[in-house]
C-alpha cells in the first residue's frame, strides 16, 4: 500500500468518526428536548409556579360573581407595566375592550394614547385598568352591584402594583378611589392624598369625545400630571 492509499484511508476514518459523533450529539439533543417537553406538557398546570399576579388573573378570568359574566365576550383585565408607578383607572370596557379582551383599544383608547403621547407618556410605561372587568350591556353605567362585585380585585392590582400615582378617569373610578359622592367636575384639577398614593383625577376620553369643549380642562390635569411625575422622578419613556 503506498503513502497515499494511507493518506486516504485516514481521512477516510477520520470523516466517518467526525460525522458519527456529530449524528449521536444531535440524536442526544433531541432526546433531551424530546424528553424536557415531555416532562413539561405532563406536569399539571396546578403544580407549576405562578407569581401572584398571574393567580389574581386566573381568579378575574373565571369570575361569575354578577351577572356580566353572563353577557360578556372577554374578560378585560388590565394591561401594561405591572410594576410601574402610575396606574390609570376607568370605568368599564366597551364594545371594542370586549371583542379583543384589552381595556381601551376603541376610540376612546385612540384618544388617552395621543392624551399620553402629549406629556411624553409610553403607554407600555403605565397599567390601565377599569372599576369593573365585564362590559355592561350597551355600555350603560356599572350597577352598585357589580361595582361591589368587582372592586376587590381593583384593590388587590393596586395593592400588587402599589403605584406612586393613580389617575381616575371618570366618575366611577375618581368617586370609588377618594370615598366620595362628589362629581369629577368638582374633583378634576387638584390632586389627592390617598394613602402613601396620589390620586389624579380627570375627565374620562369618552367624555371627551362626547364633548369636545371639556377638552381644556383635561389639558390642565394632563400638565399637572407631567409635573407631579416630574417631580417625584418617575419615568415613564425611553
Amino acid at each position: 500500500m503506498t503513502n497515499s492509499d494511507y493518506i486516504k484511508d485516514f481521512l477516510k476514518i477520520f470523516v466517518d468518526t467526525k460525522n458519527y459523533l456529530y449524528n449521536e450529539n444531535d440524536l442526544y439533543q433531541i432526546q433531551f428536548n424530546d424528553t424536557y417537553c415531555s416532562e413539561q406538557s405532563e406536569e399539571p398546570l396546578s403544580n407549576q409556579k405562578i407569581n401572584p399576579f398571574q393567580q389574581l388573573e386566573q381568579e378575574i378570568l373565571s369570575c361569575h360573581q354578577c351577572n356580566l359574566s353572563t353577557t360578556r365576550k372577554n374578560v378585560v383585565i388590565g394591561s401594561g407595566n405591572i410594576q410601574s408607578q402610575v396606574l390609570f383607572i376607568g370605568e368599564a370596557p366597551g364594545f371594542d375592550e370586549d371583542m379583543k379582551g384589552f381595556p381601551f383599544v376603541g376610540k376612546a383608547g385612540q384618544l388617552l394614547d395621543k392624551m399620553l403621547q402629549a406629556i411624553s407618556i409610553e403607554r407600555n410605561f403605565i397599567y390601565i385598568c377599569n372599576i369593573l372587568k365585564c362590559r355592561p350591556p350597551s355600555n350603560r353605567n356599572p350597577q352598585q352591584e357589580e361595582i361591589d362585585s368587582c372592586t376587590p380585585f381593583l384593590d388587590r392590582q393596586i395593592n400588587m402594583i402599589n403605584p406612586k400615582i393613580i389617575v381616575t378617569l371618570g366618575n366611577f373610578a375618581s368617586k370609588y378611589i377618594l370615598r366620595t359622592d362628589t362629581g369629577i367636575s368638582k374633583l378634576r384639577g387638584k390632586t389627592y392624598p390617598w394613602k402613601d398614593k396620589i390620586i389624579v383625577p380627570t375627565y374620562h376620553p369618552s367624555a371627551l369625545l362626547q364633548n369636545p369643549e371639556l377638552k381644556r380642562g383635561s389639558w390642565y390635569d394632563l400638565k399637572l400630571l407631567r409635573s407631579l411625575i416630574d417631580k417625584m422622578g418617575i419615568r415613564l419613556s425611553n
